[in-house]
C-alpha cells in the first residue's frame, strides 16, 4: 500500500510528473504511483531494460535531482552571541508588549532529523514541543497514514521516551549529523542555560520534523555523488513537504515549512516540478515555505556569457579546472531560445571532441585516446520545464588539469547567452571550478520557487554579506534572492554554525512571530508567504548606497526586521 516496496527497492526508478497519470499511460509497466497532490505525482516503475538514466531516455524535468546540506562546515566557534537575533528585531519582539515567540505555530522542518532529547525542544515542564517526528530512514514502526514507508512518532511516544530511563528504546530517530538539531534550535529552541546568551528565535513554536532520507544508490551513482556525502531526492522532499502542509489549520494553526537543501542541477529559473509544488503550497493560506540561497556565490561553479551577435555563429571558450582525484561530475549548460548550441571539448592532453551534432535525441559517448576520461552528452532542444536548450554533460574519471569546453551558439537574435553550472561544492571531490567564474546567478534550486521565500545570508557583527552566500537574480531575470538575514556566527543548541541554512532558520523564527500576530492572534487570519514576505521587506534596512533590487543583499534589503 502507498508504494512501500517501491519506494524503498533500489530496483525501482522513480520520476516527478506534473500531470494524472491514467491506466493507458502506464499500460504493461510493473508500476506504482504516489498521488501528491491534484496535480503532482511520484510514478515508481520497475525497469524492463538494465536502466540507463539520461535526459535522452526520460525529460529532464522528471528525473529526481539530489539535494545537499545547505550548511558550510568550515564556519563553527563555541561561543554564543544574540547578534544575528538583535539585528533582525526577533530579541526586541519576543519581549512585551507584543511578546511573541511563535505560540501557536507550527514550524516544519525537512532535514536530517533532530536529537528530541535535548531540554531546547521541551517545554517548561519537561515535556516535548515537538508534535511529531516522522523519520524515513526507519522501516519498522508505523508509517504516518497515507504514506506508505518510514516510522511516525507521536508527540505522546517522545513523551514516553523522555520519561523512560532509554528513550531511545521507545522513539530510536536522532540526528547523526546535526544539521535539523542546528536549524531547529536556531529558529525554535528554548533557552535553557545553553550558553549565557543563547535563544531561538521562537521559543514557544511547535515543531515536526521529518528525517529525510537519503536518494536511492542509483541516482547517486548517477549523478557521481562522493561516498559518505548526504544527498536527498526530490521525490522525498516532495513528500515530507507534503506530510508537513496536512498539519496547518486555516485561521487558527499555521505551518511554517523549513528546508536547509539545495543543487546546482536545475534550470535556475523556478521550472522544477519540485518548485512549483513548493509555491503551490506556499500560496495556500496560513502556510510560509522558506528556502535556502546556497552557499555557492564564492565556489566557483558557475559560468555565464551574454555579448552582441556580431556574426550569425559566435564561439566562446569555457575552461573548467578539474583537481587531483576527482571521479567525476555532471555539468550542465543552458541557453536561451531561439538560439542554438553546438560543443566542442578539448582534454588537458590536447585530445579534442570535435562540434557535437545536438539535433539528435540521444546520448553520445566520447573516450580519448590517451586518457581515461569518458563524456556522456545528452541533448533537449526544448527542455520540457523552461522551453529552453539544454546541454547535459556526464564527465567520468577526469584528467586532472584544465578541460576546455568550446561552445559555439547561432541564431538571429542580437544577443547570446549561456550559462553553465558545476555541481554543488559538497558534491565534488576536489577543488574543481570555472576559471573565469562569475559569482551571480549562484542561487541554489529550489530557491527560485517563486512564491517561497529566499533569504541570501550576510554577517550580523559587521553588516557585512556573507562572501559564500550565493547571489541572485534567478537565469531569467526574476528577482531572488527577496531579502537577506543573519547567517554567520548564528546561534544554536551544537554551538554557532553558518551557511545559508542559518539565514533560513531565523527566517523561519521571524516567520513564526509574524504569523502568531496574524492569524493566532487574529490581525490577518488568511496570511501565506507573499504577505509575510511583503510585511518582511516593508522592515527591511535598504542601506542608501545599494541600489535595489541587488544580486547579493536581494531585492529589498539587507536586514530582516519583524
Amino acid at each position: 500500500m502507498y508504494c512501500r516496496e517501491a519506494a524503498l527497492s533500489n530496483d525501482y526508478t522513480e520520476i516527478l510528473v506534473d500531470f494524472i497519470l491514467t491506466e493507458e499511460d502506464v499500460k504493461g509497466m510493473d508500476y506504482c504511483v504516489f498521488q501528491v497532490d491534484e496535480q503532482f505525482s511520484i510514478l515508481y516503475f520497475l525497469p524492463r531494460l538494465p536502466r540507463a538514466i539520461s535526459i535522452s531516455e526520460y525529460f529532464y524535468n522528471s528525473v529526481p535531482k539530489l539535494y545537499g546540506l545547505m550548511q558550510d562546515e568550515s564556519e563553527r566557534v563555541s561561543s554564543f552571541n544574540t547578534q544575528s537575533l538583535t539585528n533582525s528585531g526577533i530579541l526586541q519582539v519576543q519581549r512585551p508588549p507584543l511578546s511573541l515567540t511563535g505560540k501557536g505555530v507550527i514550524i516544519g522542518f525537512v532535514d536530517t532529523g533532530i536529537r528530541y532529547n535535548l531540554d531546547v525542544f521541551k517545554r517548561a515542564d519537561g515535556t516535548s514541543r515537538i508534535l511529531s517526528i516522522w523519520d524515513q530512514t526507519i522501516q519498522d514502526g508505523a508509517p504516518p497514514e497515507g504514506f506508505g514507508f518510514g516510522t511516525e512518532y507521536t508527540n505522546e511516544q517522545i513523551n514516553e521516551a523522555l520519561r523512560s530511563d532509554d528513550p531511545f528504546s521507545i522513539v530510536p530517530s536522532t540526528d547523526e549529523d546535526g544539521h535539523g538539531t542546528s536549524m531547529a534550535s536556531a529558529a525554535a529552541g528554548r533557552s535553557t542555560g545553553y550558553g549565557a546568551y543563547f535563544q531561538g528565535a521562537a521559543p514557544d513554536a511547535d515543531i515536526v520534523m521529518v528525517k529525510c532520507r537519503e536518494g536511492k544508490q542509483y541516482l547517486k551513482d548517477y549523478y557521481m555523488i562522493p561516498e559518505g556525502v548526504p544527498a536527498y531526492s526530490d521525490t522525498d522532499i516532495g513528500i515530507a513537504v507534503k506530510y508537513l502542509d496536512q498539519f496547518a489549520r486555516v485561521g487558527q494553526r499555521p505551518v511554517i515549512i523549513c528546508i536547509g537543501m539545495g543543487t546546482n542541477w536545475g534550470d535556475h529559473a523556478g521550472n522544477s516540478v519540485l518548485s512549483r509544488y513548493l509555491s503551490r503550497v506556499a500560496e495556500k493560506r496560513n502556510r510560509v515555505v522558506v528556502i535556502p540561497s546556497g552557499n555557492e556565490g564564492n565556489a566557483g561553479h558557475h559560468y555565464s556569457s551574454q555579448f552582441v551577435m556580431s556574426s550569425p555563429a559566435m564561439e566562446e571558450s569555457v575552461e573548467v579546472r578539474v583537481g587531483e582525484g576527482e571521479q567525476g561530475f555532471l555539468m550542465e549548460l543552458w541557453g536561451t531560445r531561439p538560439n542554438i548550441l553546438s560543443l566542442s571539448i578539448r582534454s588537458p592532453g590536447g585530445e579534442t571532441i570535435p562540434a557535437v551534432d545536438l539535433r539528435s535525441r540521444e546520448t553520445r559517448n566520447y573516450t580519448f585516446v590517451y586518457e581515461r576520461t569518458r563524456i556522456a552528452i545528452d541533448h533537449a532542444l526544448v527542455e520540457q520545464g523552461s522551453g529552453d536548450e539544454l546541454v547535459v554533460m556526464r564527465v567520468t574519471l577526469p584528467t586532472p588539469g584544465v578541460w576546455t569546453f568550446i561552445v559555439t551558439i547561432r541564431g538571429e537574435m542580437q544577443f547570446g547567452y549561456f550559462n553553465m553550472w558545476l555541481p554543488i561544492t559538497q558534491f565534488l571531490r576536489s577543488d574543481t571550478y570555472f576559471l573565469r567564474s562569475t559569482p551571480n546567478t549562484t542561487l541554489t534550486e529550489p530557491s527560485m520557487a517563486r512564491s517561497a521565500i529566499t533569504p541570501s545570508a550576510y554577517n550580523a557583527d559587521n553588516n557585512s554579506f556573507y562572501i559564500d552566500s550565493s547571489r541572485g537574480f534567478a537565469r531569467d531575470g526574476a528577482i531572488k534572492p527577496d531579502f537577506s538575514a543573519p547567517g554567520v556566527n548564528v546561534p544554536t543548541v551544537l554551538g554557532n554554525k553558518s551557511g545559508s541554512c542559518m539565514s533560513v532558520a531565523i527566517t523561519v523564527g521571524a516567520a513564526a512571530q509574524f504569523m502568531q500576530w496574524a492569524v493566532v492572534e487574529g490581525n490577518d487570519v488568511l496570511a501565506q508567504s507573499v504577505e509575510v514576505k511583503t510585511y518582511f521587506v516593508r522592515g527591511a534596512v535598504r542601506d542608501a548606497n545599494v541600489v535595489y533590487p541587488n544580486r547579493a543583499w536581494g531585492a529589498y534589503g539587507n536586514i530582516v526586521s519583524s
